[in-house]
């Protein structure tokens, strides 16, 4: 099959998946789609928002959608790293046995991953960018396709440690959950509070969303498309020369190279959902603020004047 017809259908299955998510998920239509398109650029997503806003149910909803195994793991302060990764233990004929911890599922939702020590956070970095936990000196290999989904509580809430700037780079986007509006509220308590049970149809298989991927990562991308995702990340770096007049003002430390990246990966994706067969400017800005938000630091004067990291990186389309 090739690789225009397997866009075409792409474009078929990614609607109906957004239909079968909506069953149970009541707006967020934005959160949804970032979502997606980081599963599908095989990247990973950060949900911040405070407690209650649906983001255990979307994660799980999706996974159901995509036909994927999923486990969640509650983050607390007194997580191990043992407790997410497995750990060794003698069995009866004295030999030692591997017990896979909850880390080895396709979807892993990460839930209040900054309510745990940093040693702990550190233990799903091998597992984001390799793909694989090392334990005891063994290396062991995840299922493919591998995703997790970190949910944050804001910063000003008690009891957070937060995610260092390291960690925060390994997520392609990160989604900022609002309260919903009203109209989507009452539909909400509507759909909520009846002994009415929808059910989530599985529409991909594990190797479908494979092939995606790698078809998503085939598609060509013109080279003045490739320059503006690059310039726009070298514009949020303050000592830079493209560096703009409010980045000096506002930004301690701008994005790295991974931004870039990740930019022309999402915006691949978002293009294929479009059923259009290369990105353009258009869909770069589409996913620049999901992926800039969380690389960019700002500093006390920013704070000071609450001006917001999106409205910084809007200035600089």
């Amino acid at each position: 099959m090739s690789d225009v017809t397997i866009i075409e259908n792409f474009v078929q299955k990614y609607a109906a998946l957004k239909k079968e998510v909506a069953k149970v998920i009541i707006g967020q239509d934005e959160v949804v789609d970032q979502i997606l398109i980081s599963i599908f650029s095989g990247g990973h997503s950060l949900l911040v928002g405070v407690p209650g806003l649906a983001k255990t149910l979307m994660v799980n909803t999706i996974a159901q959608a995509l036909g994927l195994n999923f486990k969640r793991i509650q983050f607390t302060p007194d997580l191990m790293p043992s407790d997410i990764l497995g750990s060794e233990i003698l069995d009866e004929n004295r030999q030692f046995k591997f017990i896979k911890g909850p880390i080895f599922s396709n979807i892993v939702l990460a839930d209040e991953i900054n309510r745990t020590p940093p040693k702990t956070q550190a233990a799903l970095l091998e597992a984001m960018q390799e793909r694989s936990v090392t334990v005891a000196g063994h290396q062991y290999k995840l299922d493919l396709p591998y995703f997790v989904l970190a949910t944050q509580n804001p910063i000003e809430q008690e009891g957070t440690y937060p995610l260092p700037e390291a960690q925060l780079d390994r997520f392609m986007f990160a989604i900022n959950l609002e309260y919903p509006s009203f109209q989507e509220e009452v539909d909400v308590v509507k759909a909520t509070t009846t002994d009415v049970k929808k059910t989530v149809n599985a529409l991909f298989s594990a190797q479908e969303i494979i092939d995606f991927q790698n078809v998503i990562r085939r598609i060509p991308v013109a080279d003045n498309v490739i320059e503006y995702a690059v310039s726009l990340v070298a514009k949020t770096r303050p000592k830079a020369n493209s560096a703009a007049e409010i980045v000096k003002d506002f930004i301690d430390w701008g994005a790295g190279p991974r931004a870039s990246q990740n930019l022309i990966l999402a915006a691949k994706t978002h293009a294929a959902t479009q059923g259009k067969f290369s990105p353009d400017i258009e869909n770069v800005q589409a996913v620049a603020i999901g992926i800039l938000r969380h690389r960019i630091i700002k500093n006390y004067k920013a704070e000071a004047e609450g001006v917001s990291e999106e409205k910084i990186i809007q200035s600089l389309f």
